[in-house]
């Protein structure tokens, strides 16, 4: 084990944790509005519930930071709502603009309060089976960062991987083994480049994990990205408190570049070294064959999650969500179930499920964005049946939640609840429902629907009319800060 540096333990660590994502690495378990970081891959919690857990439980830790989007910020707050409570801060980035601009305005909000006070950067979605190694590296990088060295931690390589980017460190800094100065950042390689990295004993795996003083990598912005630091400070100080969330203003944020930290800073700057993090078990699961190979397998090589029966097959990856699945015959492939889809590849194309994604998406099928269920701040809903001029869903309700005071111009709703009491604004009439009663709420009539209960409520929704799409909403009142664009 590697000697913990005096002092180390002692120093407070502000986790920022990245919690973007395109979900469609992961399909059909993955969609847009509910990426990998939000499913439970490897083990009870999410990636992002385990990498919250996991930074909080290095010592002396300060508030954890959480940027996420517009269209995920309630699932983020569910989700750390299910975790032992903490001080935490979600910050709504709202457009996409990569980690430079993500990392340079949690830089900007954290120096606020203190200038020199440490970020520990790391993505939401990768696995680190290691928290003990893990700790100890993020303590062996904390000299360097204090001494205002923007520190990135690299991975050992344990075979040619094509997937992940890769940093060349040869030279030791100040002499030590496990701190190394950076010398060049790799792309992703292809197969042949990826066996000479490996052979060359000098390049590690690019995790994406950066230590660093708030004040330092401002300094990095304003020297080599100006302009992103430019647009994110504004964005920071135009920004907006809604509830639980911190929105950077959009109008500024949408200036900054749509680039990387990489790109940004690390490729450019002279003060970039690198700690060798041996041992964590790390992953990005950046695929479902690379999810497979993280997976425990019987002696054939399978693994079974869900009710599925897999009958003379091998190294074959069955996930069964919804329904009964059975594989006879099959050899290195994966099967992945879900309510609306399913996907069957061979694990040598798994890398490629992002273009069947792609096709969804110019086909405008609503299963590249969407689940079946559709988590919602007051609960969630599901697809259950639908036909022209109607559909049917189940709705959930959490206990004290309600749903927005709002209309539609083109369908007419039937409540009926099988589980737990509603609470039902209808135009002026406002009453109680109980199990096996219902309801009829008119074509343009202004209604709400609450819990007022200590359980879920459950109902189901018999939508009917001209148009059933969930943008036919007018929003009159809302008690989680939305407007008619974020729908349900």
């Amino acid at each position: 084990m590697k000697q913990i540096p005096d002092g180390a333990l002692l120093t407070t660590i502000s986790p920022v944790i990245l919690c973007g994502g395109s979900g469609t690495r992961m399909w059909p378990l993955s969609r847009e509005n509910y990426p990998k970081q939000f499913l439970d891959l490897m083990g009870q919690r999410s990636l992002l519930q385990d990498t919250v857990v996991r930074v909080e439980a290095i010592p002396n830790v300060a508030a954890t930071m959480l940027l996420c989007n517009h269209e995920h910020r309630f699932i983020t707050g569910d989700q750390l709502a299910n975790l032992p409570a903490r001080d935490r801060r979600i910050v709504i980035e709202p457009v996409a603009r990569n980690t430079a601009p993500a990392i340079c305005a949690a830089a900007v909000l954290i120096a606020k309060a203190s200038p020199d006070a440490l970020m520990l950067v790391l993505p939401s979605d990768h696995v680190v089976k290691n928290d003990a190694a893990f700790i100890e590296a993020i303590q062996q990088a904390i000299p360097p960062a204090t001494a205002g060295k923007i520190v990135t931690f690299g991975l050992t390589p344990t075979d040619p991987h094509t997937g992940y980017g890769y940093i060349r460190a040869d030279k030791l800094y100040l002499g030590s083994e496990s701190i190394r100065l950076v010398d060049k950042f790799v792309e992703k390689p292809n197969e042949l480049e990826a066996k000479e990295l490996l052979r060359s004993g000098n390049h590690y795996w690019n995790g994406g994990i950066f230590l660093f003083k708030a004040a330092s990598i401002i300094d990095e912005f304003r020297t080599l990205a100006p302009d992103v630091l430019d647009s994110v400070q504004r964005s920071v100080d135009f920004g907006t408190s809604d509830k639980d969330f911190l929105r950077l203003c959009a109008d500024n944020f949408s200036k900054a570049a749509d680039v990387s930290i990489d790109y940004a800073v690390m490729e450019k700057t002279p003060n970039a070294v690198m700690v060798i993090a041996d041992n964590l078990g790390w992953s990005d699961i950046g695929s479902w064959t690379s999810l497979a190979d993280e997976s425990t397998t019987d002696e054939f090589g399978n693994h079974v999650r869900g009710d599925a029966i897999v009958m003379d097959s091998s190294n074959t990856y069955v996930r069964a969500e919804h329904r009964l699945v059975t594989v006879l015959g099959a050899n290195n492939l994966i099967v992945v179930e879900t309510p609306d889809a399913v996907l069957v590849a061979d694990r040598r194309s798994a890398q490629d499920v992002r273009k069947l994604v792609a096709i969804l998406r110019a086909k405008k099928r609503a299963e590249s964005m969407f689940h079946r269920r559709v988590n919602r701040p007051w609960g969630s809903y599901e697809g259950i049946d639908t036909g022209e001029r109607f559909q049917v869903k189940r709705i959930v309700v959490k206990p004290g939640a309600r749903l927005s005071l709002q209309m539609h111009y083109h369908r007419a709703e039937h409540w009926i609840v099988v589980k737990g009491t509603a609470r039902v604004t209808n135009g002026e009439c406002v009453k109680l429902l109980a199990e096996n009663e219902s309801t009829y709420i008119p074509l343009g009539k202004t209604h709400r629907l609450e819990n007022p209960g200590r359980i879920p409520l459950e109902l189901i929704e018999v939508q009917s009319g001209t148009y059933l799409g969930e943008d036919d909403i007018v929003r009159f009142e809302d008690h989680y800060g939305r407007d008619v664009a974020d729908n349900g």
